[in-house]
């Protein structure tokens, strides 16, 4: 489980010395802990996978303030941080294969989509989520799309 290797990571990196490492993977860890306490659950690994999403998005926008703001300390740092945080994100479909996931959702949805093409976009992105960035699927969407 993904959590587990997180777990198995943060030791290796403590006992390493690689505090950068150290210190996104326990920001991660108290994540999914702070998840877990709030819904009083274990969580899987999809929902650890939507976490680290969740991160990733956060330190996009920080890279993005800080590089508008000229602080290229803080650049760096948050890139290592991020580095780090891909390596436990699976990698993401290719166009080609988002592009036919997409058909397929629209195709297995026909009459939904006829009444509420809207309705598409939240089945779309919750069977798509873990696989491709919410960003991505819906301008997929919007290219694929009939209308």
């Amino acid at each position: 489980m993904l959590k587990q290797k997180l777990q198995t990571d943060q030791i290796t990196a403590l006992k390493s010395r690689d505090q950068i490492r150290l210190d996104t993977i326990r920001y991660i860890v108290s994540q999914i802990k702070n998840k877990e306490i709030n819904t009083q659950k274990e969580l899987t690994d999809e929902e650890v996978v939507s976490i680290l999403q969740k991160i990733k998005k956060e330190l996009h926008e920080s890279i993005d303030s800080f590089t508008k703001g000229g602080r290229t300390d803080l650049v760096s740092e948050y890139q290592k941080q991020l580095d780090v945080l891909l390596a436990y994100l699976p990698p993401e479909m290719s166009d080609q294969d988002l592009e036919l996931s997409v058909k397929e959702l629209i195709e297995k949805n026909k009459e939904l989509f006829a009444t509420k093409p809207q309705a598409l976009i939240g089945i779309c992105v919750k069977e798509l989520k873990a696989k491709a960035d919410p960003a991505r699927i819906m301008q997929m969407l919007k290219k694929v799309s009939p209308n």
